[in-house]
């Protein structure tokens, strides 16, 4: 295990790299000048020629990236230029607040998801199967902008259940927590839910069908203990590798969400950053996301020895 996970580590630093380098060429190609952003509507031409030599912006490209790339080796990824932090300071500082609403929606993800899916797949061709499925198309069909601006007027504005925005930490208030992350992570994790819930169907109905679970229900065991320990037990590696997408899409989904919800969280942070052209943080709230997929992903690869040993690898 230890080998393979040095392997997939080593495997993630041309990702990682590849990242990087269309980031920069991206951010550069938004119209734009960061200096005049920073200077303000009253600065002179020659205050923004000033900013843009103390930030290095007048120097070539290949150079501004050369620099870049020198500074990551030693674990410098810059400042800011609108928030005058170091880029790995202000991605902390926001990353809790990202990483805690993901967990919370995917906590809602499996619950709705597993429990549909598997309520479908034992009733199948029933109502209980139609509902969920319609259910799961729902989700699927709404977009997370779309159903958050719905909660936001019918549970926050109409029935004012809960705060329409803003957020409170954890550790400060969890009540607080809860209500300001509701609605955020509804939005998130419905799209998710209705995802899983097909996938958890398909899958439970394929298992329900092989032999070994007909033996089991012929030896009269109990059929919570055939669904349970040997129909779902089985079914979750193929569960698994979707969870591992899920957890990636709630992450990245979390750019829109913030924005609506107003959550200062990475996603927020980095979309400031993009419309103010600030190109430290765009590279390195970036590259550090990426980091984070890359290992959930070699977490998840990681997870099917555990599910089934039967599971091998060789040499990735």
């Amino acid at each position: 295990m230890g080998g393979i996970l040095v392997r997939r580590l080593l495997g993630a630093l041309p990702i990682l790299l590849i990242v990087s380098l269309i980031t920069f060429a991206m951010i550069h190609l938004i119209p734009g000048d960061p200096a005049a952003a920073i200077a303000g509507m009253s600065a002179t031409p020659e205050q923004i020629i000033n900013i843009r030599r103390d930030l290095g912006l007048d120097q070539p490209l290949l150079t501004q990236l050369a620099d870049w790339y020198l500074n990551l080796l030693h674990g410098d990824l810059g400042r800011s230029l609108l928030l005058g932090q170091p880029v790995v300071q202000a991605t902390m500082l926001r990353l809790p607040v990202t990483l805690a609403l993901s967990a919370y929606a995917l906590v809602l993800t499996l619950l709705i998801g597993l429990v549909s899916g598997i309520l479908a797949a034992l009733r199948q061709n029933t109502w209980v199967d139609q509902a969920a499925m319609v259910f799961a198309m729902l989700g699927i069909s709404l977009p997370s902008f779309y159903l958050g601006l719905l909660m936001i007027i019918v549970l926050g504005v109409d029935l004012r259940w809960l705060p329409t925005g803003g957020y409170v930490a954890f550790t400060d208030d969890p009540l607080g927590w809860l209500a300001t992350s509701t609605m955020p992570a509804i939005s998130l994790a419905l799209l998710l839910a209705g995802l899983l819930a097909r996938i958890t169907r398909s899958t439970m109905l394929e298992v329900l069908r092989q032999d070994y679970i007909r033996t089991a229900r012929a030896k009269g065991l109990p059929n919570r203990t055939v669904v349970m320990k040997h129909a779902l037990a089985n079914a979750l590696i193929p569960i698994t590798t979707v969870l591992g997408i899920i957890v990636s899409l709630l992450i990245s989904g979390s750019v829109v969400v913030e924005t609506l919800f107003s959550i200062p969280g990475i996603g927020q942070l980095l979309t400031q950053a993009v419309l103010n052209r600030d190109y430290p943080m765009v590279q390195g709230g970036l590259l550090i996301t990426t980091a984070l997929l890359v290992l959930i992903n070699i977490g998840v690869d990681c997870c099917y020895a555990l599910l089934d040993p039967r599971v091998r690898y060789d040499g990735g």
